[in-house]
């Protein structure tokens, strides 16, 4: 089915055009391009890509990601309110490795940003499905691309659920925001370092009633917490701020820390020093990803895969000799 090639496609140009005049429906489509899993699709999609690249990058990009039941959702949409009204375009794109199965409906599901979604200057795009979370991940950031090119200057991109994918995230982003909770039993909750060690700044959200004596008191926490780390070469000290989403208090701060961080950054250059960072890694992950869809997608290998399968089991042969051998006919298939 890989090789075929849909009616209701529209012209290399057409996508082209549609998405650099800002056409929502044009950009919806040609992200759908981008996920798309096609051959034919493949092909037209690095066309569109390459095209609009000189267009794309005039955003700030920000990572989200947060603790079960943060409110993310909440916050996100006051926060993306926030940005509209600051005369921003505001576009909301995920990272879900287990949307395969729900096909990204949880951002899809336009009851969750309701009012976001019905703005004109915000758009929100569920998560690309696919197996791997590299594959999720690059596709992700070409919708990215293809955003900032239709005129969105303000990139949201959240974590669905737990897991790597604040990494993938953190690595497509400029900057990188940490929701937590205040009073929920132990202040750290199990966070991992690693995360922590990559939040730019840590937001303790629900910040109003009862909660405002306790969230202080976690953000101390969490400050004192994120002076262990060392020093970013960002040389951006991560800072700890709280927020109420249902209050509307708090969303102004965490704007105005952003834009002190960008302002740090462009001016040390370590923002397009990173950015230029990125793009490397990306290319790297795209190699591995088609690889990986390459030895995975052969016929031979599938076949010669569940043989080695019986044998390692019978212990007829150790894994190691069953990869060694598994390459070695991968790699004949080239001569």
């Amino acid at each position: 089915m890989t090789n075929y090639k849909p009616k209701n496609r529209l012209s290399t140009q057409t996508y082209i055009d549609g998405v650099l005049s800002g056409d929502r429906v044009i950009l919806s489509r040609a992200i759908t391009i981008i996920e798309s899993n096609l051959e034919s699709d493949k092909l037209l999609a690095k066309d569109i890509i390459q095209a609009i690249l000189p267009a794309s990058g005039n955003s700030i990009r920000i990572g989200i990601t947060g603790v079960p039941g943060v409110g993310k959702s909440t916050f996100i949409e006051a926060f993306g309110k926030h940005l509209i009204t600051q005369g921003h375009k505001v576009a909301i794109l995920s990272i879900d490795p287990s949307s395969q199965r729900s096909r990204g409906s949880i951002l899809g599901d336009k009851t969750r940003m309701e009012e976001l979604s019905n703005l004109e200057n915000a758009y929100i795009r569920p998560s690309a499905s696919g197996e791997t979370l590299g594959g999720v991940a690059n596709k992700t950031a070409e919708s990215m691309l293809l955003c900032e090119a239709a005129g969105y200057d303000a990139i949201l991109i959240e974590t669905v659920g737990v897991g790597q994918s604040e990494t993938a995230v953190h690595g497509m982003t400029d900057f990188f925001l940490l929701l937590m909770l205040a009073g929920a039993g132990d202040e750290l909750q199990g966070i991992k370092k690693g995360i922590m060690e990559m939040a730019d700044m840590v937001v303790i959200n629900k910040a109003d009633g009862d909660n405002i004596r306790k969230s202080e008191m976690a953000r101390l926490q969490y400050q004192n917490a994120l002076h262990i780390f060392p020093q970013s070469e960002s040389g951006w000290v991560p800072v700890v701020t709280k927020a109420s989403s249902t209050k509307n208090t708090g969303i102004d701060t965490v704007w105005d820390e952003i834009t002190k961080y960008k302002q740090l950054v462009t001016e040390n250059g370590y923002f397009i020093k990173n950015r230029n960072h990125q793009k490397i890694r990306w290319m790297y992950d795209n190699i591995n990803e088609e690889l990986k869809h390459m030895f995975y997608g052969s016929k031979d290998i599938k076949s010669k895969l569940s043989v080695l399968e019986k044998d390692i089991i019978s212990s007829d042969i150790s894994p190691v000799k069953a990869a060694q051998l598994i390459i070695e006919k991968f790699k004949k298939s080239f001569k």
